[in-house]
């Protein structure tokens, strides 16, 4: 990976963000739901450093892209759930799809590349 990608660059700045918040869940719910959200955006971020080194891109990506979306329903269930603000749940709704615009940019062009 020799310039960092930019879903890559994007899920990073957006966990740096996250993960203090989730610090703040109250105690059933930090080892519940802010465990699974924590774990979830890791996966996310490995596969897509795998995809970065990979040659099959298509299906890391398509596995990546599908784990973001449920960060995006377990992230809606924290705002319904009044662990996080409106404001929080509005940055990070705008931070997902940063990386979703990302990863499905980086899919067109690795099936170019495979043409």
């Amino acid at each position: 990976m020799q310039k960092e990608v930019d879903a890559v660059t994007k899920l990073y700045d957006f966990i740096l963000w996250m993960v203090p918040n989730l610090d703040k869940f109250p105690r059933n719910q930090k080892f519940v739901l802010g465990d699974r959200i924590e774990t979830l955006m890791l996966d996310i971020l490995e596969q897509l450093i795998d995809a970065a080194y990979s040659k099959a891109k298509q299906p890391l990506l398509g596995a990546a892209n599908l784990k973001l979306e449920k960060l995006r329903y377990l992230i809606r269930l924290a705002k319904d759930l009044q662990l996080i603000n409106i404001k929080a749940y509005e940055f990070s709704a705008r931070a997902m799809d940063a990386v979703g615009t990302s990863i499905g940019g980086w899919l067109k062009y690795s099936r170019r590349e495979n043409i």
